[in-house]
């Protein structure tokens, strides 16, 4: 084993001030799974005393056992975590310390009946207007109905006036006053605003309903479709140069980290069959390079698909190597290996490389990747100063190379499972999997999109023996998103039934994504980010069998959504094991391009979801004024409410509270990567509700009685404050049914320490950026 060590240089970080503590108090039971948005089960107010203090109160409308309040704001002073006193069924508490302008950010976490449940964040200004009213939402759904519905709005603020349309205008103070249940006889969307006296008007939101047929009919969309600017296809017939300079043009604009790495340019470059001879194609940002055949060696690239630690200011080192792709292609390398040296949101997939694959740079500086599948590489396959991979379903000549948690599922030429030295973790088969969808061209020159078939105890690519099974559909049933669509257009086209093709750009929404008809693909390219606005979610998913969610980028808007992406409703419960939902290569981002707030940034309700690599990012770097403590905040980055939820590449990062709570039955994950928050501000305010330090960074909740995870790390860099312990990486009930496999912390630079891995086992992390490894627990 050759192991190049090298002392690892973390990624770019500008210090701000930083004047808050994280909260200290989530849910002790169900950990993030119940969230109250409904006015009946409380009422809550902020009212000023005197010049220098309010006080907050909360009823319940069911007695409860305690309710704690959370708030940030009073200047000086680190977030506050405190139980309210109770008076007759009001609990209250004063806050101090205020002045004229003074904004509070609070919420509440309530025992209603045993369970503990979190509120909405609500906003006060001393000597202001008051609170925000919160948001109004939709009972059912925006979605595609068979007959009329009855629709119910409901709001989280006491005493608000919801006030709607029915024809998708914006609604204002002197629209329709809701008064009880709407009936929905006929296509239309929904909009609604919440207001009440003294306090700011809540957002817009907005429900579209596809009222009358049992199952909706795409209209017929273009077979061969424009696919706008920023898709560049690439034929046999051209010559070399043409193609390498337009190559070329496009890495120079995406190339620089220090410029380009939150850029809104985005770029696909798409291979016709055929054999490419001469071809170089470094890959920059926000670039997505595939091949349009069936099967990978229908398009062969005599040369090089790169990357690598590019300018001269990444100091030989790949950490901040995201978002770009490479897929569905042969390559032959130039010189015996071609690199792809990545780090997170870097998938390369459907590759078939001729030769070896290098995951390293070739400074030998350290990468932070990375993620590979459904691919075969006839050579070595060597990742040497990777801190961390993780294989699936693919096949490797051979393997050199392991700094701290490799990890092989259904992977033939892996090497053998011996974690922690080398830290290689092989499983021999894949428990359930199902290669992504992607755009090929048929042999008439007609655009489709294959869907590969479910596998089960899957190893090996998927295209080993001459094809991928599976089906396809025609691009007639995909409505191409460019330019100029908004959330409007792209729920009208839902609303129809079409599936969806995201082409590169940036789209931002002033309403949900609703997608609620079985079998829906939402198939992206290029990086399209999807930016919620006005604290909307951007997408919810039907708990339905079958929707596969690939290639986009959810990035948070600047007014705090509850959820990026939610898929199935609250208590879902349908079995969908023979067709699940599939997210594939869909990442979150929290700051770094603008300052976005998010509280959780996925939440899986649906049984059977298989997780097939996401990266959910809170920002360490970026754009200035777009990351800090109190600017880009961000509770959790997966909460999984569903049974028999699978996860494969799983990278979390950077949360305040859990990175990952796992409250359902029978989960799975097969390699997890994390990095603690870097900015904590100080310990007393960044305790679990445990009392413990911190919070862990994959929590199974405590009713869980099964769940079993393989190859899982987690690294602490607590920069802002060395001082700062995270008391344990891994917090699980003691239960024989919970198995945890092959796991490691580790102290990047020795900013900080883990004191456990897992509960109350293992070392704390040791000096010299040094692995705590635990080979299994319980």
């Amino acid at each position: 084993m050759n192991r190049i060590l090298v002392q690892p240089q973390r990624r770019k970080r500008v210090r701000g001030p930083l004047a808050l503590a994280l909260s200290a108090l989530l849910i002790t039971a169900g950990l993030g799974g119940a969230t109250a948005s409904a006015a009946e089960d409380y009422s809550q107010s902020a009212a000023s005393v005197n010049a220098t203090q309010a006080q907050i109160s909360f009823t319940p409308a069911t007695p409860a056992r305690y309710v704690d309040i959370h708030y940030t704001g009073v200047p000086g002073v680190g977030q506050q975590n405190v139980r309210m006193t109770d008076n007759g069924g009001t609990w209250r508490h004063i806050v101090g310390s205020l002045s004229a302008g003074t904004v509070l950010d609070y919420w509440f976490t309530y025992e209603k009946n045993g369970p503990q449940y979190d509120t909405p964040h609500f906003g006060y200004t001393h000597g202001g207007s008051g609170t925000t009213v919160a948001a109004p939402t939709f009972d059912p759904p925006g979605g595609s109905y068979p007959s009329a519905r009855t629709v119910t709005l409901s709001t989280a603020t006491a005493g608000a006036t919801i006030r709607y349309t029915v024809d998708g205008s914006t609604p204002t103070a002197s629209s329709t006053v809701y008064s009880g249940p709407i009936t929905v006889s006929a296509s239309s969307t929904v909009s609604a605003i919440a207001l009440k006296s003294g306090s700011a008007n809540s957002p817009v939101s907005s429900a579209s309903y596809n009222i009358g047929s049992t199952q909706a009919t795409c209209p017929v969309q273009s077979e061969v479709p424009d696919f706008g600017p920023n898709v560049r296809i690439f034929d046999p017939g051209m010559s070399a140069q043409s193609i390498q300079t337009r190559l070329d043009a496009d890495f120079n604009a995406q190339k620089d980290t220090l410029t380009a790495q939150f850029t809104e340019r985005r770029y696909a470059h798409l291979f016709k069959p055929g054999v490419y001879s001469g071809i170089h194609d470094d890959v920059g940002y926000y670039t997505s390079v595939a091949g349009l055949g069936q099967n990978p060696g229908d398009v062969v690239i005599n040369g090089d698909v790169t990357v690598d630690a590019f300018n001269e200011s990444d100091k030989g080192v790949a950490l901040q190597n995201f978002w770009r792709s490479a897929e569905n292609l042969a390559v032959v390398p130039s010189s015996g290996a071609t690199r792809w040296a990545v780090a997170q949101a870097a998938p390369f997939r459907r590759m078939d490389i001729r030769g070896g694959l290098n995951l390293f740079p070739a400074s030998y500086g350290f990468a932070s990747g990375g993620y590979t599948a459904d691919t075969k590489v006839s050579g070595k396959t060597a990742s040497i100063s990777q801190q961390q991979w993780y294989t699936r379903d693919s096949s490797y000549g051979s393997w050199e190379g392991g700094v701290w948690n490799m990890v092989f599922s259904g992977t033939n030429g892996a090497p053998a499972n011996t974690f922690p030295n080398p830290p290689e973790t092989t499983l021999g088969t894949t428990p359930v999997s199902r290669d992504v969808p992607y755009l090929y061209l048929d042999g008439s020159g007609k655009y489709r999109v294959f869907l590969p078939s479910l596998r089960t105890n899957a190893s090996g690519p998927s295209w080993a023996n001459g094809g991928t099974p599976g089906s396809s559909l025609p691009m007639s049933r995909f409505y191409v998103v460019k330019a100029g669509d908004t959330a409007s257009s792209i729920n009208n086209a839902l609303s129809q039934g079409c599936n969806l093709f995201f082409t590169p750009g940036v789209y931002h929404l002033n309403q949900t994504l609703n997608v609620s008809k079985a079998g829906t693909v939402v198939l992206g390219i290029g990086y399209p980010t999807l930016v919620p606005d006005n604290g909307v979610e951007a997408m919810r998913v039907a708990d339905v069998d079958g929707v596969r969610l690939k290639g986009l980028l959810f990035d948070a808007g600047t007014t705090n959504s509850q959820s990026l992406l939610t898929v199935g409703p609250a208590g879902s419960t349908a079995n969908h094991s023979a067709d699940p939902t599939t997210l594939q290569d869909v990442f979150f981002r929290i700051g770094g391009q603008i300052a976005g707030k998010a509280t959780n940034s996925l939440i899986v309700n649906s049984r059977d979801t298989i997780i097939d690599h996401i990266w959910a990012w809170r920002a360490d770097h970026g754009n200035a004024g777009t990351y800090g403590w109190r600017v880009n905040t961000g509770d959790t980055g997966l909460v999984v409410n569903g049974d028999n939820v699978l996860a494969t590449g799983l990278f979390v990062e950077h949360y305040q509270k859990y990175q990952v709570i796992w409250n359902g039955q029978n989960g799975r994950t097969v390699f997890f990567q994390n990095e603690i928050p870097y900015d904590v501000p100080d310990q007393a305010g960044w305790k679990s509700p445990n009392g413990l330090n911190g919070y862990a960074a994959y929590k199974v909740g405590d009713n869980v009685t099964t769940h079993e995870a393989w190859g899982l790390g987690s690294y602490c860099f607590f920069n802002d404050n060395p001082s700062v312990n995270l008391y344990h990486a891994f917090e699980v009930p003691n239960r024989s049914g919970v198995r945890f496999h092959n796991m490691v912390t580790v102290s990047l630079n020795y900013k900080g320490t883990i004191t456990h891995v897992i509960n109350d086992a293992g070392a704390v992390t040791p000096p010299g950026t040094t692995p705590s490894n635990l080979v299994g627990y319980p």
